[in-house]
């Protein structure tokens, strides 16, 4: 690079774009930017000139020269305002972003400008900086390095309240917790995202991203009809912005058709208008498994599989749901098969599923595990032994049951029955004196029972109102006097009243 340095001026610019050899035009641009002048025009052609050299060395592959590229600017950063030094070297890191193979170049690129903005104060940059460290981060499978820089920087948006950010960062939050397989802390931060959303104006682009993890964590929970409508509007926003995420939007959309057993409905999503722009090795591993689900062939499905592996099994969303699916299959094949028999053997199974004899003799100690299905593996014989099924004598948890019901009729009826209305109470008196049943009765329930003419006469069923126990035929009046003076002179017998 030429010591000399170029005039800023729109001369110069036009002129170095329209170098032939890619290497000329980004020396003379490195010579635009070595012009000491400081005007506003000539400020404005420098910010032209970085813009360009960045691209014309993203399209060279040359990451390492973008990196010295901001380290050689940082005196030119302290004669421009903040926003427009933000906006350079973000756009510096997602030209660094977009050269293949460069994530351990990006993750020190971030560090070092953390502690730039650190040193020269620059809080809005460094916040956005770490952001964008802890998601390479977490690209990189650093998940505790990352989890640790998200929880300081959630505490210090918050508290700063810039709403925007703060979506993205539960966002990440949200994604960061997923992949660490833990569902609930996932589900609070996308919650967090969507309230801090509503709140503003979001970008398109940032709506698609909140949908498609909506659809994710919903299809980790089995919810496939919400997660399908989720990924369909993350394709709708991504197809509008022709941003490559909607491909993978529509991938996950088939995903979710058959998890729920509509695979038939495959075909006609990738025969649309808006599917068949996407056509490609991605939509053809979802028909592949759609077909081999349609038939329920397991072959046909290891072979989609084995085919599209990069599609299918690189791809830790479909993987996992996938092989769900294949195991239900598999349980559901070797249970039809194995139905007629009590006895058979393993490599006649394996030879009927068209699996290797291994793989299925290991998924039947499984599935007999599990209880599946009762019987037990002959090894010696190479045999499968299938019990028949015990039957289970139902009459324990019949009168269980019927004696939970009982129980609850009860204690429907106790609580029906106000306290002031009249009350049945059966009385047996030949076993016991009569003055005892009374002491019995008044200390106990506070009831007086009235006695007839003869007071040993006492009907059985004795009915109680107000606390006063009445006999059908007795004078009240009478009865309560009697009662009284038996009570007084402490009876403990008949023969003593």
């Amino acid at each position: 690079m030429s010591t000399s340095y170029l005039p800023a001026t729109k001369e110069s610019i036009a002129q170095a774009l329209e170098a032939e050899a890619p290497s000329d035009a980004i020396s003379m641009l490195y010579r635009v930017l070595e012009n000491p002048s400081s005007s506003p025009e000539a400020l404005r052609i420098k910010e032209q000139a970085i813009t360009d050299l960045t691209d014309l060395l993203r399209q060279e592959n040359r990451a390492e020269d973008l990196r010295s590229l901001l380290t050689q600017l940082r005196p030119f950063f302290s004669v421009i305002p903040k926003a427009k030094t933000a906006k350079i070297v973000r756009g510096v890191i997602d030209a660094v972003a977009k050269i293949p193979g460069t994530s351990n170049l990006q993750i020190s690129l971030c560090k070092e400008m953390v502690q730039w903005t650190r040193a020269e104060k620059r809080t809005f940059l460094r916040q956005r900086v770490e952001s964008r460290l802890a998601a390479l981060l977490m690209e990189n499978k650093e998940y505790t390095e990352a989890l640790a820089l998200l929880t300081d920087l959630v505490k210090e948006v918050r508290r700063l309240d810039d709403k925007l950010l703060l979506v993205e960062i539960d966002l990440l939050e949200s994604k960061l917790h997923f992949s660490l397989r833990n569902l609930p802390k996932a589900k609070a931060a996308l919650t967090a995202a969507r309230t801090a959303a509503n709140a503003i104006y979001v970008p398109p682009v940032q709506q698609g991203t909140i949908d498609l993890q909506s659809g994710i964590l919903h299809a980790e929970e089995k919810d496939y009809k919400t997660a399908y409508s989720y990924f369909f509007e993350a394709f709708e926003s991504f197809n509008a912005l022709e941003d490559p995420r909607a491909v993978f939007s529509l991938k996950y959309m088939l995903l979710c058709k058959i998890m729920v057993s509509q695979a038939d409905d495959v075909a006609g999503i990738i025969s649309s208008k808006a599917g068949l722009q996407y056509v490609g090795p991605e939509l053809d591993a979802m028909k592949a498994v759609a077909d081999a689900h349609s038939k329920r062939s397991l072959m046909s499905f290891e072979t989609a599989l084995r085919d599209y592996k990069a599609q299918l099994e690189e791809d830790p969303i479909v993987h996992r749901h996938l092989s769900s699916l294949y195991d239900t299959l598999l349980e559901q094949n070797l249970c039809r098969l194995i139905e007629p028999f009590s006895r058979v053997e393993i490599g006649h199974i394996a030879e009927l599923i068209e699996l290797p004899t291994d793989h299925v003799e290991k998924k039947l100690s499984q599935m007999i595990l599990d209880k599946k299905f009762a019987g037990t593996l002959d090894q010696g014989a190479g045999c499968l032994v299938i019990f028949d099924d015990p039957k289970t004598d139902a009459i324990y948890p019949d009168t269980l049951e019927t004696i939970a019901n009982m129980g609850k009729v009860v204690d429907s009826l106790f609580v029906r029955i106000p306290k002031a209305k009249w009350r049945m109470l059966s009385i047996e008196l030949e076993a016991r004196p009569l003055s005892c049943l009374l002491r019995r009765s008044i200390r106990d329930s506070k009831v007086l029972l009235h006695a007839g003419r003869d007071e040993r006469a006492f009907h059985p069923m004795v009915v109680r109102k107000n606390n006063i126990g009445v006999v059908a035929g007795a004078d009240p009046d009478a009865v309560c006097f009697q009662v009284e003076r038996w009570w007084s002179k402490g009876c403990v017998c008949d023969k003593s009243c």
